[in-house]
Formats: C-alpha cells, structure tokens, sequence
C-alpha cells in the first residue's frame, strides 16, 4: 500500500460515514457523490480521507480508530457514491461499541443499521450457512423469478 501522506486542507467538509462491525472486520462508507481525486491512509490506529465530490468541494476525514486494525488487511475502494474501507481487526471477534476511539460521536459518523447484526451472540454452527439459506430464499421472491418454492411437503413429520 503506498504510503501517501495527506495534509489537512484549510477549507474541507467531512463527508457522511456509515459502518458497521463484524467479528473479523469493520466496514466503513464515506458517503460521497462521484468522489475524485481520493486520498486515503490507513493506519493502525486511524484513517485520513480526502477527495473532492461532484461539485469540487474538498472532503476531508480523520478518525482514530476504537482498536487498532491490520493495515496489511485493509483496503479501500471507490465507488460512484462511496469510499468503502474494510478493516481488518487486530483483536477478532471482539465487538466494537462504536467506530471512532473518542467518546463524543462526531455528527457525520452513524451505525449502518441495514447492515447491523448483533453477532456477538449468534451461535456460530450453522448460522452463517442458514444466513446464506435465507438470503437465497429472499433473493428468490424479490428477484421476479416468481415465489419461492413451497416446501411444506418436505417435513420429516411423515
């Protein structure tokens, strides 16, 4: 990862982020309109972003992370809407209660609660392939390939 060094720009904005947290990794979206020009350093302990969005305005985010991350295992990409950061976590399966180090939640940072899942309680047999089971089947009825099957006929109770 190239080492790029970024300088606070006198006037900036931050944009948006939404993330959330799983047992490995921490997803991050900067919500930016057709973002160019994009900077981005991760560190172990903190982010940089800066870019400009559609309209020439300068973008520019600084967090300290809650827990340190593996920057070997992180990676950002640009999107036509966001900047999305997938970090690794040096401690896994340890929850973060919240994105930035700070107590006082900066109003541009908010949970991605369509994303959200209280995985810490989850029972690990099975359950990520049930989660995939029921996406399918999800993906099934609202893909306009018609209802999913009935599968009422399949019980054991016979």
């Amino acid at each position: 990862m190239n080492k790029v060094k970024i300088v606070r720009p006198e006037e900036s904005q931050p944009a948006h982020m939404v993330w959330y947290d799983r047992k490995k990794y921490v997803h991050a979206n900067f919500l930016v309109h057709k973002p160019k020009d994009v900077k981005v350093d991760i560190q172990p302990d903190k982010v940089i972003l800066c870019c400009k969005n559609h309209t020439d305005d300068v973008i520019y985010n600084e967090v300290y992370f809650y827990e340190k991350i593996e920057i070997n295992d992180s990676r950002e990409r640009v999107f036509e809407r966001t900047i999305t950061l997938l970090l690794r976590k040096v401690k896994p399966d340890y929850a973060w209660p919240r994105f930035q180090k700070d107590g006082a939640k900066p109003s541009w940072i908010a949970v991605d609660f369509d994303n959200w899942r209280d995985w810490e309680h989850e029972e690990d047999e099975g359950k990520e392939e049930y989660d995939r089971y029921v996406d399918m089947i999800r993906d099934m009825s609202t893909s306009n390939k018609g209802e999913a099957p009935d599968m009422g006929d399949l019980s054991d109770s016979d």
